[in-house]
């Protein structure tokens, strides 16, 4: 028996055999995964939060009648951890994906009229699925059409476990290949930035051959979008939390852990304000840099590298009209700072007129900026995207911002993100920002709690849920 202290403070005596206890730190994706795999195992897990909610870093907040996402957050069919994710808490329903790619992108700089080219797959085979698409894609010269299509098949042949790809940027193999300015602009960095969070030229080979490799060129449906169609707290907290209750999760919110160590019987320790928790297993489920304050001497051979992964912002502008001004669920546009723009009304619970949120990925340049100044940046550029804008009534204007929203995927980060174990037996690592191959997306983060939790299984002698070998190739 051992006398233990749950997180709401009251006493407890429980039977702890060996390799039954784990606690999880941190209560995003990464770390709400790893804590339903290892509870599936039959593992008895506290995941710890120091928010008053789960979701990390996608998640709502109320803003008067207003439900808001605090960024626009998609994934697509390809995202098989996700997906798994939002079937564990039978969340699929709420964030359907598209029966079949359809992105329509509108350059401002044509005439009204021919401003609309479209990014769509075909039902065949890649990369048929995408042929006439490209052939037809108004935004590009027939030559560049030319060039665009031989550089994917170059991009195709790129061996994805090359260190050496990590190494190079994206930008000046687009330039080796034949890309011009326009192609890079109208397709490269049109998919890029969205799923990168940086330019081509800011942006790892590595990386963006895996995005672009994997989303459309490994299944004719693996870009497919999906998005959530209510509040993201939705989905990240209430039926988050719903999962980890019906699963046995003991959850720890307004929770900051300020220690963990090792104990000598090879138990650990984790430290919150007035409590001890005695575990088998710890993991950490943090951003890097708290990750870094967080770990014990001797986890890492080099833990300075995990202050060396560099961050990138994501700006989220919010306007909420009188009317209607959009009647497609979501856009990307050329020609103009904003990049895409989605229709959020329903989700939001508006009444009346439409809510649009604007995402802006790599918005180093704005990411500071008074809210007066975007105002007066973005709204003329969105009269400029969307004509009916003109005259309507802007009834709200405000912004989010996330300063660290991603780690910076630039060349060398690869060697930078750490695994899921690490040199200290108990001890691992999930987050986004580790070494899961994808960029900091929904599913990296997923798939880095999956990974955790795998690690952490093998360590404690617990047979592997059966549901996780459906994401396999995720793990």
């Amino acid at each position: 028996m051992t006398d233990r202290t749950d997180v709401d403070g009251s006493r407890a005596h429980t039977t702890a055999g060996p390799g039954r206890d784990a606690v999880v730190i941190g209560g995003g994706l990464a770390g709400i995964t790893a804590a339903l795999a290892l509870a599936d195992a039959g593992v008895r897990v506290t995941l710890l939060e120091g928010r008053p909610r789960l979701g990390g870093l996608a998640f709502s907040f109320q803003r008067g009648d207003l439900t808001v996402d605090n960024g626009q957050h998609v994934y697509l069919r390809c995202c098989t951890a996700y997906r798994w994710f939002l079937d564990r808490i039978d969340g699929a329903r709420l964030a359907p994906l598209q029966d079949r790619l359809d992105v329509p992108v509108v350059d401002v700089t044509r005439p009204e009229g021919r401003r609309l080219g479209r990014l769509r797959r075909d039902a065949l085979p890649v990369p048929l699925h995408l042929g006439r698409s490209l052939a037809t894609y108004p935004h590009l010269t027939l030559a560049d059409r030319a060039r665009v299509g031989r550089a994917a098949l170059a991009l195709g042949g790129l061996d994805l476990a090359d260190p050496t790809l990590d190494q190079q940027d994206f930008g000046s193999w687009l330039t080796a290949h034949g890309q011009s300015a326009r192609a890079v602009e109208a397709l490269w960095d049109l998919v890029g930035v969205a799923t990168l969070n940086a330019v081509a030229g800011d942006t790892s080979l590595g990386l963006a051959a895996m995005v672009f490799k994997t989303g459309l060129l490994s299944d004719p449906g693996a870009a497919d979008i999906g998005w959530a169609h209510v509040p993201l707290g939705e989905l990240h907290d209430r039926l988050a939390r719903r999962a980890l209750d019906s699963a046995g999760v003991r959850l720890g919110l307004r929770t900051r852990v300020t220690s963990i160590s090792r104990q000598d019987n090879g138990r650990w320790a984790v430290q919150v304000p007035g409590e001890r928790i005695e575990t088998d297993a710890v993991v950490l489920a943090v951003p890097q840099r708290e990750t870094h304050g967080l770990l014990p001497d001797g986890a890492l051979d080099d833990p300075g590298r995990l202050l060396r992964i560099g961050t990138a912002p994501i700006l989220n502008v919010h306007v909420v009209y009188d009317r209607k001004v959009l009647d497609a669920p979501f856009l990307s546009a050329l020609g103009t700072p904003v990049q895409w723009v989605f229709d959020r009304t329903d989700a939001s619970g508006l009444k009346s007129g439409q809510y649009l949120a604007v995402s802006q990925s790599a918005a180093h340049d704005d990411i500071d900026a008074p809210v007066a100044d975007l105002r007066e940046r973005y709204l003329p550029e969105l009269e400029r995207l969307l004509p009916r804008t003109r005259g309507a009534g802007v009834r709200d204007f405000f912004v989010t911002r996330e300063r660290t929203a991603t780690f910076a995927p630039a060349p060398g980060v690869g060697r930078l993100r750490p695994g899921a174990r690490t040199r200290t037996p108990g001890l691992y690592l999930a987050g986004a920002w580790t070494a899961t191959g994808w960029p900091a997306t929904m599913e990296s983060a997923v798939r880095s709690g999956i990974n955790a939790a795998d690690a952490a299984l093998h360590a404690l002698g617990r047979p592997r849920p059966a549901h996780l070998f459906d994401v396999e190739e995720a793990a």
